[in-house]
Formats: C-alpha cells, structure tokens, sequence
C-alpha cells in the first residue's frame, strides 16, 4: 500500500483517526491517535512521544524526542473502534531507525536473512484467558459454569463464551488476520484462536493487534481478557507457541519428505533448531519475560494433568513434552508465552537459529517419549537439561549467552537491568502465603 492507497483506503472506510502505534521494551502497545488529515506527518517525520516516558527505549528526560514513523506495509482498520485505523510505526531519533525500538530490531535481524535470500516465517498461536470479577472482587472465569477439570474442547464452555468470541473474531478477522480455528484450551476460562503465519515482521505486528483487539473487546463487555502466563496456580497456563519455517519465495526450506531420522526436516531445518537448543536459556528469558512466566515453565503436573508447558532443551517428533515440537515440514516453539515482546523473541530465535546455521549446530536425537514422566536422574543420564525455572536464572543466561546480547543490541542490557530490579521487587514482596505459612509458626 502505497500513501495514496493508503488514503483512499481510510477514506473508503470512514477512517476519522489513524492510530500510530509501537510497542514498549515489554511488547505493551503504545500509540498517539492521528487525525486522517495530518496523516502524511507520520509518514514523513513521525508522531513524537517523550521517549523517558516509555520502558526501555534508552532515552533520558533530557533527551530527544521518539519519534515514530508509519510502516504503509502495516496498515490496517480498528474495527472494535469504529473510525479508527492502525498504522505500525518504527522508533526513529534523529532521523535515524532507533536500535532500542523493538521492531527495528526485529528488522535488523530479518535483514540479515533477507542479505541470503532467506525470510523466516512465524504462525503464532495466542492463548488467553477471558475473566470476569466475582461479588468479592475475586478473579474467576468469565463463564461461571466452566468449572471441568479437563476442559479442553469442551463444547458448552465455548458455546457460553460466543457473543466474546464472535466479536472478537470478526474483529480480527476485519483487522487482515485469517481466522481458522476457535478452541477452549485446558484451563478454565481459556482459550486460543488460530490465524494464519506470515513473515516475521507482519506476525509479530498482528499479534499486537490481536491482543489490543481481546483486551478492549473483553472490556467493552464488563470482562477481563488477559495473556498473564500462569493466572491460576494449578491450572495450565498462557503460552504463544511459534511455528517457524524458512522460505527463499518460492518454497519451505525446512521441509525435506526424505529426512532419514523421519521428521520431515531438511539440513537447514536441524541446523537452525541446533542453535535454538544451544542458546535455550537465554532464548527463554526474552520470551518468558516476566516473574509469572515461571509459574507456567515448571517441572511437573497441573490439575489437568500436564502443564503443557515445555521444562526441558529438546525436541521431538509431535512430542508437546518437548520444547520444540516437530509437526512436519516446521519447528514448534513452545516456550514463549502471551506476555513476551514478539519482536524481540523473534529476533533472539532467529540469532539463535543463524548460529546454528552458521556453525552446523546439529541438535541431536530427538526425544519421542513424555518428559513429564521421567526422574530428575534418568533425564540428567540423557543429556537433557532443564530450562531456566525463574527470571532471575533466565536473565543470568542472557546475559551470558553474547550471540543474543549481541544480535538485540543495546536495548538486551536494558532488558536485564529492568528485569533484574523486576526479580529485586518480587523477592521483597511478602505473599498471602508465607503470611498464612510463617505469620503464627515461629
């Protein structure tokens, strides 16, 4: 779309408001609502916002202004605001891309490929729990009669939830997503809705859309619509698993129908995983950002079952024990959950992936059986290490791991200075637990 397009495609749809957005080092959409007329000033020069305003985009109250310039390639309309348009913009000071602005940095990494023909695509698939506030102000899930303890798919859950649900689809679906599957998960009150991949950059761009368009939507209606990995402590929680695959435009690199370990994945395919399992600890600090996600990435069971959440550095053929799941033809990564930054996941996984590329990382057997069932001595006998089960170790293998720090750029030592005092806070909170634990025990 060009500007003229672009023009006519707000004026053929009533497009009053243009919103410019971008999002924070944390993947929390921020954006300046534009009217249509001054359109072209976001184009050329950017709406400004006060960057000390915003987390982590490295600049001091007494520094310049961030200005954020319009994308036409990610235009698209607002239909749960009526008269509104989004554009995605691009963090830019001085005139020049902002390295600490996640898409430019997501950019960066993608021009890499692109300098060898290669773009990588990613489907992602967003789980959410839709809520509501019970007469106690207790947080519950929004259907009061979803109360099975194995509800996933379960039928009457998501025939309660269908007003939500059809808003919210038709919504995504006016927005440019590909809508093509509806489901209720394994925990109560979620559920996830399946759209079509794209390149990295485009999917990274509508899964903040999406998520924008879940929230408001679910407010609109008195409910809560939230990414939060772990709401319920014994109850599966919230991921955003990847699929990822490589295309030179003309087909899926990653494929190969005569791979002889049987996982339809090409040389190309095993070296990308290789760097993927290398760099696994410090991949997952970026896409398991927050205190909370740890909740999720634990060893052991949920009430349903399994957490249906990865523990372990491995990969199988089909195996959701696994942190990457083979499908065929494509990886699954089943580590990140709905409250990364999908621009700077993307980017970690794909400088993760171009160092296995790079040094022919291959990644070993996989393992076909459920993780979840062996002991701690039987998967230290494999070889198969466990996955970071806090923030605070997450960050600690970030900031080792120099291949990520150095393919985000600045914006990586931002990111573990914020979650490091992230980590400081939550260790000084004093929970409803240790009160109830220790408040009459000494």
């Amino acid at each position: 779309m060009n500007r003229e397009e672009a023009k006519k495609f707000f004026k053929d749809h009533n497009v009053r408001y243009v919103l410019a957005q971008f999002v924070d080092i944390h993947g929390a959409a921020k954006a300046k609502a534009v009217p249509v007329s001054h359109f072209d000033e976001v184009l050329d020069t950017g709406a400004g916002f006060a960057g000390f305003a915003v987390w982590g985009l490295g600049i001091q109250p007494h520094g310049p202004d961030f200005m954020a310039r319009g994308d036409l390639s990610a235009v698209s309309l607002v239909p749960w605001q009526p008269g509104f348009a989004r554009i995605v913009c691009d963090g830019h000071v001085h005139g020049k891309p902002w390295e600490y602005d996640s898409r430019v940095v997501l950019k960066k990494q993608a021009a890499l490929l692109k300098e060898q023909g290669l773009t990588f695509f990613t489907g992602l698939e967003p789980e959410f729990s839709v809520l509501r506030r019970d007469e106690q102000g207790h947080i519950v899930p929004c259907d009061a009669s979803d109360t099975l303890q194995k509800p996933c798919y379960d039928y009457k859950a998501l025939s309660r939830t269908r007003e939500y649900m059809d808003r919210l689809v038709t919504a995504a679906i006016g927005s440019g997503l590909d809508v093509y599957q509806i489901d209720h998960e394994d925990g109560n009150g979620q559920f996830e809705i399946n759209y079509t991949y794209g390149d990295c950059l485009t999917s990274a761009d509508q899964f903040i859309g999406f998520k924008m368009a879940a929230a408001e939507i679910a407010n609109d209606m008195g409910l809560i619509c939230s990414f939060m990995p772990k709401p319920f402590s014994n109850r599966p929680g919230n991921g955003m698993h990847m699929h990822m695959s490589m295309g030179d435009g003309k087909r899926n690199l990653f494929e190969d129908k005569s791979d002889k370990r049987g996982l339809d994945l090409s040389t190309m395919a095993y070296h990308f995983l290789g760097g993927v399992l290398k760099h696994a600890k410090a991949i997952t600090a970026i896409c398991c950002p927050t205190v909370n996600s740890y909740k999720r990435l634990v060893v052991g069971r949920s009430l349903t079952g399994a957490t249906w959440a990865p523990a372990y550095v491995s990969y199988g053929n089909n195996n959701r024990s696994c942190m990457v799941r083979i499908p065929g033809g494509r990886l699954e990564l089943r580590v990140p959950d709905g409250g990364c930054n999908p621009y700077l996941a993307a980017a970690a996984v794909i400088a993760a992936g171009m160092d296995g590329m790079k040094n022919q990382i291959d990644p070993g057997d996989p393992v076909n059986e459920n993780l979840y069932e062996m002991s701690a001595a039987e998967l230290r006998s494999r070889g198969i290490e466990t996955l970071p089960q806090n923030l605070n170790e997450a960050i600690d293998a970030l900031e080792a791991d120099r291949v990520i720090m150095d393919a985000l750029g600045p914006v990586a030592q931002t990111f573990v200075d914020l979650k490091r005092m992230e980590w400081v806070e939550y260790m000084r909170h004093v929970s409803d637990w240790e009160i109830k634990t220790y408040l009459e025990f000494f």
